[in-house]
């Protein structure tokens, strides 16, 4: 069975959205303008690409990343690997053709039978809607965070609200660096 792992910039309050820049949210680009760049604090990020097999995402972060993500350097190791697109609207049409194998799934079951699959760990890059179906899901095995000193208020949460069990996650790897970012890492306990 392969991991899928969410990945996610998270203010100190939940948001996720835009934190690179992405049009329409009062907060955009969050990451790069209230903290100081600690290049240290972002190496998880190379590391994830290392180790990572597959990518998955949501169709609004594919629509996002696709145009731009192929032709940067910084991204090279997942220009390579497969990719996969969870969307009910997405046709093979609407995929770039610069960005290597895609595949479009229409649903969870989809995404429960890839991870019973043969390979490497599926990393999930943004797609705010998309990681709280699959955490609803029992989905998600392992969260990356990179947690920042941040209280931004409204904006898309990367947790679900759904009136749920408690879910019981591990530390299994954290550290704390000098412009406050914190690195956690969280395996779901089953």
């Amino acid at each position: 069975m392969r991991t899928l792992i969410s990945t996610a910039f998270i203010s100190l309050d939940g948001v996720v959205e835009a934190p690179g820049g992405e049009t329409g949210y009062r907060n955009a680009g969050w990451t790069f303008k209230h903290v100081e760049f600690l290049p240290e604090a972002f190496e998880i990020k190379g590391r994830e690409q290392k180790e990572a097999a597959a990518m998955l995402m949501g169709r609004i972060s594919y629509e996002a990343f696709s145009p731009v993500w192929p032709g940067m350097a910084e991204f090279a190791d997942y220009k390579v690997m497969p990719k996969y697109v969870v969307s009910t609207t997405l046709t093979e049409g609407d995929l770039v053709s610069d960005w290597g194998e895609t595949v479009i799934l229409r649903s969870l079951d989809e995404v429960a039978a890839l991870k019973e699959t043969e390979g490497g760990p599926i990393i999930v890059h943004g797609s705010a809607s998309l990681n709280r179906s699959l955490a609803d899901a029992g989905l998600i095995d392992r969260y990356h965070l990179l947690v920042f000193p941040l209280l931004l208020g409204a904006g898309k949460r990367l947790f679900s609200a759904t009136d749920k069990d408690a879910q019981k996650l591990e530390l299994v790897e954290h550290e704390v660096y000098a412009n406050g970012l914190q690195k956690n890492v969280f395996d779901v306990v089953r």
